[in-house]
């Protein structure tokens, strides 16, 4: 018996050991998952200064699967707190911010927002989680997340596109987050894409070629803005490459003023061209320059390195094609530092070993013609360029082609782009799409997925416009302050299709000013010898001219510019197409937000600088 007795107690034991063991096991794994939610230290592949002297970096990591945002926040040098947040264009008010704030003798966080008039409260919706703040050798890293979409009226849906960060530090200490005086302290904003999308490096070829185009020790202008020209010019016996791959090359020190890049290819029908460096404004420059519009690369501040999928490569070099290449520099400066010294460029990766595809790019959108204007005075004008179903039967393979990336564009009053198709009537799918886009932040993006353009379909591009600031209306042209509404899509396989653009019929618009003018009884002269814009010029804007030619627009036969790349219509008839017809459209997607903890209006989380959130 008493053997008997004593076995079930030891498996008694035995089993109290097993559970107990199972149970410290599940905690450890709890705890390894949850620790797992945060990156890893120095896992942020994506890296920007925020103000022009560096001394805050913001680094982040995507989770597309949590649908959040990690941000690391390094402050360089910091006094009695930092500000960073989201807002519509820049503005440091009705933004969305976290703050970081002392009052003389603690630090406390807090998700806030700015209203109208700037001034700042603090947010019962908590959003901005900090994580971690933790001094550092090179200074104060605050670790924070944040959902793409909350539940939160007050806050910043993260989305796909252009997002306009915003920034600012404290100097004086604040009792209190309502006391910061936003009118009185440094601040600024920086635009990146902070949706980078997940898409595998492809594997690059042992025997890659490179080749670097510099702009060679440019001293930068102590203006705001400018733009660098340089050109360069390829060997005589360049024979024909892929470009697979280039990536930024910023100069130690400029990476806070050099904003964005692109390298054009030149027309070689006007070869050959002058060397020149200099501001792309210069009296001096030969506007034989201004022939160099083929997009081989873009890049702008947040990027990382462009590669072209394994199948496809652009096309560089060889019979028929250019030897001059223009670099074109942005130089952002808006504190006006002198003395800077900079060789910033691009570098191209390319290979002779030719992949299966040549890649190429389309240009979608509006003809550059005055016939398509903006009133004065518009918050949100809307322009729309069209490339028919006719042209696409007509110019693409059996199989459709396969867009890959995308560069939007406009001048000054651009405020958003999209691209749509068309097919059979419906909208099926949008090509890119950016509601807070800037002229001043231009880059060829890569697109989440691969959209296959078929035989048939119709590629709509519409640009949004604000001309709020203009006394005249603004027409479209080159010049940078008249409009373009562009998409210059990339893709393979390459087609003899270059430019798919359309523009409204002249004569409808020449009934638009004898209408207008019989009707306000205004002198808009409409004879052969009157150009367009000067006859824009007269229109006297009320609600019925705009409202006019809003609806002109919307229902006037278009002129098709189906072009190949020698500038040379496909065979047709392409004059008076009536516009397509649209039944259905893409429904807007509710995104799903993320509830989090709410606090009292006086609530804020005090802060531990050596790491610990309490």
């Amino acid at each position: 018996f008493p053997a008997r007795t004593c076995c079930p107690s030891f498996k008694l034991r035995e089993v109290v050991s097993m559970y107990c063991t199972m149970v410290a096991m599940f905690f450890i794994i709890l705890l390894m998952a949850l620790k797992g939610t945060v990156p890893r230290e120095n896992h942020f592949p994506y890296k920007i200064p925020l103000d022009p002297e560096s001394i805050l970096e913001l680094s982040w990591n995507i989770s597309y699967t949590e649908e959040v945002i990690y941000f690391q926040l390094l402050v360089k040098e910091l006094k009695y707190g930092v500000i960073l947040g989201m807002s519509d264009r820049g503005e440091f008010y009705n933004a969305d911010l976290a703050v970081l704030w002392n009052d003389g003798d603690n630090s406390y966080f807090g998700d806030a927002w700015s209203d109208a008039k700037g001034k700042i409260h603090l947010d019962s919706h908590q959003d901005y989680q900090l994580l971690q703040a933790q001094n550092t050798s090179a200074g104060l890293s605050l670790l924070l997340k944040r959902p793409f979409s909350t539940c939160d009226p007050r806050d910043y849906r993260i989305e796909d596109g252009t997002i306009h960060l915003v920034y600012g530090f404290l100097d004086e200490p604040c009792l209190s987050l309502e006391a910061i005086n936003t009118s009185a302290i440094q601040k600024g904003f920086q635009r990146v894409q902070l949706l980078k999308p997940n898409i595998s490096i492809p594997e690059m070829p042992s025997d890659l070629i490179k080749m670097e185009i510099r702009a060679p020790n440019v001293t930068i202008p102590n203006e705001e803005t400018t733009y660098w020209c340089y050109m360069k010019k390829l060997p005589d016996d360049f024979s024909q490459h892929h470009i697979i791959k280039y990536e930024p090359i910023i100069t130690k020190g400029n990476e806070a003023l050099v904003h964005h890049m692109e390298v054009f290819q030149c027309a070689v029908e006007f070869e050959p061209y002058p060397e020149f460096s200099g501001p792309c404004d210069a009296k001096m420059k030969s506007d034989r320059l201004n022939y160099c519009r083929h997009v081989l690369a873009a890049w702008a501040l947040g990027a990382k390195a462009f590669y072209y999928p394994k199948e496809a490569g652009l096309p560089f070099g060889g019979p028929g094609s250019s030897k001059y290449l223009r670099l074109e520099v942005h130089y952002h400066n808006p504190l006006k530092i002198k003395d800077r010294i900079d060789n910033s460029g691009l570098r191209l990766h390319y290979t002779d070993k030719l992949r299966p595809f040549d890649a190429g790019i389309m240009e979608l959108g509006l003809v550059y013609t005055p016939v398509m204007a903006i009133p004065p005075k518009e918050t949100d004008f809307i322009l729309t360029g069209y490339c028919t179903d006719k042209c696409t039967q007509l110019a693409l393979p059996h199989s459709g082609i396969h867009i890959f990336a995308s560069q939007l564009h406009t001048h000054l009053t651009g405020r958003k782009v999209i691209t749509v198709i068309v097919r059979e009537g419906n909208v099926t799918e949008i090509v890119n799409r950016d509601d807070h886009y800037s002229p001043h932040f231009q880059e060829i993006r890569m697109l989440k997925k691969i959209v296959t353009v078929l035989p048939g379909d119709v590629l709509v591009t519409s640009c949004t416009y604000n001309t709020e600031s203009r006394e005249l209306a603004t027409v479209g042209g080159l010049s940078i302050t008249k409009e373009m509404c562009v998409n210059y899509i990339h893709y393979y396989p390459l087609t003899q299709l270059e430019l798919c653009k359309s523009y409204m019929d002249p004569g409808y618009l020449q009934i638009y000013f004898r209408f207008v003018n019989r009707f306000n009884n205004e002198e808009i002269y409409t004879c052969h010898n009157t150009s367009v814009e000067e006859q824009f010029a007269l229109v006297p804007w009320n609600s019925l001219s705009r409202t006019m030619l809003k609806a002109l627009y919307n229902f006037a036969p278009i002129s098709m510019h189906c072009n190949k790349s020698s500038a040379v219509r496909f065979p047709g008839e392409w004059e008076r197409q009536l516009l397509p017809t649209i039944k259905t459209r893409l429904e807007e997607v509710t995104p799903q937000c993320q509830d989090t903890p709410r606090l009292s209006p006086s609530a804020s989380t005090l802060v531990n600088i050596d790491g610990k959130i309490g």
